[in-house]
């Protein structure tokens, strides 16, 4: 039996710059970061593509790495090796959207910092990134809010007359969209509202709709910059 583990821990008598106990201090701090970073995405991400596999592989990511920044310290060959090994394998993942691009380099980043020990830098990187992304989830960095909703009718010609004085009394903003000529003199419009409280949508409707003029009114939520 002793001749086996003799046989299995014969390469890690190798004299290296870094002791075992320093390696497992690595993997721990670099997988509670890798933590860190998989919550900072989950808080601060917005859209459809979110993955659940993703945000599990930016919890691994800082740990292979940091084990990777240990295997190469000391040994040029080994270095080498692992260029090669690199160079044949083909990693072909697509990611669908460039912030999740930032965040593999931040956990890149976290496990080179942590390989190579400098455990300092990689506190201090990670909780300067997490308020970075933090502070631009809050504020909506980027976005540009101008309308609430598209409000779509029909109308006769005489009826759409009077549709800018009851858009004026619910809304900030207006915008004809769309607007499309049917049969019996009826117009298909639609337009876009910036409304004075988004809440009060429906009395917008109603009002519409008790209108004898108006017909087919509909409101949905359209975000003038949609991001997908």
């Amino acid at each position: 039996m002793n001749s086996w583990l003799d046989t299995l821990t014969r390469g890690d008598q190798v004299p290296s710059p870094i002791g075992m106990e320093m390696v497992v201090l690595a993997m721990v701090l670099a997988t509670a970061l890798g933590h860190v970073i998989g919550w900072i995405y989950m808080f601060t991400h917005t859209g459809l593509s979110y993955s659940q596999t993703f945000v599990a592989s930016l919890v691994v990511i800082p740990a292979i790495v940091a084990l990777t920044m240990v295997v190469l310290t000391g040994d040029v060959m080994v270095a080498f090796g692992l260029l090669a090994i690199f160079a044949v394998v083909r990693f072909r993942n697509v990611l669908k959207d460039t912030r999740d691009t930032t965040f593999i380099l931040w956990a890149i980043l976290q496990g080179m910092a942590i390989g190579t020990m400098r455990f300092g830098l990689a506190l201090t990187v990670c909780m300067g990134l997490a308020a970075t992304f933090v502070y631009l989830r809050i504020v909506s960095f980027g976005a540009r809010h101008r309308y609430d909703v598209v409000l779509s009718l029909q109308s006769n010609g005489a009826a759409l007359a009077a549709l800018p004085t009851i858009l004026g009394r619910h809304s900030l903003r207006v915008q004809l969209a769309s607007q499309r000529d049917l049969a019996d003199e009826r117009v298909d419009v639609s337009y876009r509202l910036l409304l004075r409280d988004p809440a009060r949508g429906p009395d917008l409707v109603r009002e519409l709709q008790s209108d004898g003029g108006f017909e087919q009114v509909s409101i949905f939520q359209r975000s003038d910059e949609a991001e997908v």
